[in-house]
């Protein structure tokens, strides 16, 4: 592992700010030359490290995952650039994360909150009675990172062929549980693709909404208003219309999953149109492989979000939202380097010539 490296070329600060070059000095960024020698000498656009705010680290397709399988995850996702990883709700205990110099820097949500068979089997931590809302919230915002994860909305089954996406919470537990999140330090983000559940999560005042799919045009113009960040998870709207292929027994609700389905794109282009501050998150773990930010960003650029926007989303803007630093002064190194601006083509996210992560080359490119 190089103990000095000099990157040069174009340093990204933030939206209006760029230097010729910085160095990794001792798992820090300096401006200022050191009087050592570079052990390594990158060059290229270097940005600060990819940020992805829906990813789930330690959750496989039938729930827990072991740890070598969430070490593969984290890796996946390091070497694809992606140096911070909210981790939107997770059934695994991932702490031991936090000791490892080599994977992503993880802000943990702890467990999804649900209630039983309304969510994916084997996800999330089951509530038996909605009155338990507001404690289990407490607790989670004990045992995570200054998050939780609540799953406002999901298919009802219970109402045979009539079913549909319904809320899981009454309001006033809702705006309880919100409340006690608050009280403990913790922020709370929502699971929601039905509108039916917006009102009651904006009267509770939650702080962030994962996939925001039932947004209408009043809604998104007070969410804009609130500033609540919105995760599209792009790559997980592109699953709706296999969903509802699947749900032959529920016409109603596959009916509902393609009309959201179609409308994905004007959606978030709506959402940036109104000054909705779009978040980045690709919803791995479960069904999305991990590593797989750059495709999300290209989706969202394919949605009507200028590339600029887009990879500011997935970068600076986004660890600003979440307290980590990005290239300045003192800060971690953690950064990523290419041959070309992706501001100018996101498509060359997918292709990083080195990634740099507390002043390690922990990926690079031959």
């Amino acid at each position: 592992m190089a103990e000095v490296v000099h990157l040069r070329g174009v340093v990204v600060l933030d939206d209006e700010r760029e230097v010729r070059e910085c160095w990794a000095v001792g798992g820090l960024l300096t401006f200022e030359r050191p009087a050592a020698a570079a052990d390594a000498v990158l060059e290229g656009w270097v940005l600060p490290g990819l940020v992805d705010v829906h990813c789930h680290v330690g959750l496989g397709p039938a729930g827990v995952v072991d740890v070598d399988t969430a070490q593969a995850q984290a890796i996946a996702d390091r070497d694809a650039g992606t140096l911070l990883i909210r981790d939107a709700g997770s059934p695994t205990d991932t702490r031991w994360i936090h000791e490892r110099a080599d994977l992503p820097d993880l802000i943990r949500a702890g467990h999804h909150l649900a209630r039983p068979k309304r969510y994916l089997r084997h996800f999330a931590r089951e509530l038996d009675d909605v009155a338990w809302l507001p404690e289990a919230v407490a607790e989670e915002a004990a045992y995570g990172d200054g998050w939780v994860k609540v799953v406002a909305d999901w298919i009802d089954r219970s109402e045979g062929a009539t079913a549909d996406l319904r809320p899981l919470w009454p309001d006033h537990l809702l705006a309880d549980a919100v409340a006690r999140a608050h009280a403990a330090g913790a922020r709370v983000t929502a699971h929601t693709f039905a509108h039916e559940a917006i009102p009651g999560l904006l009267a509770a005042g939650v702080d962030c909404l994962e996939h925001g799919t039932g947004l209408d045009a009043a809604q998104i113009e007070e969410v804009a208003r609130r500033g609540i960040p919105v995760t599209p998870t792009m790559l997980q709207l592109a699953e709706f219309e296999a969903i509802a292929a699947q749900a032959t027994k529920y016409p109603v609700y596959a009916a509902h999953m393609r009309r959201m389905y179609a409308r994905r794109y004007s959606h978030v282009r709506d959402l940036y149109d109104a000054g909705v501050r779009l978040l980045v998150g690709t919803d791995a773990g479960g069904t999305i492989p991990h590593g797989m930010l750059p495709a999300e960003v290209a989706e969202i650029v394919r949605a009507g979000v200028p590339a600029r926007d887009a990879v500011a989303a997935a970068s600076w803007r986004t660890r600003e939202y979440l307290g980590r630093p990005g290239i300045e002064e003192g800060a971690s190194a953690d950064v990523v380097v290419y041959a070309a601006d992706p501001r100018e083509d996101v498509a060359v996210l997918a292709h990083p010539s080195a990634v740099v992560l507390r002043g390690a080359i922990v990926a690079q490119s031959r």
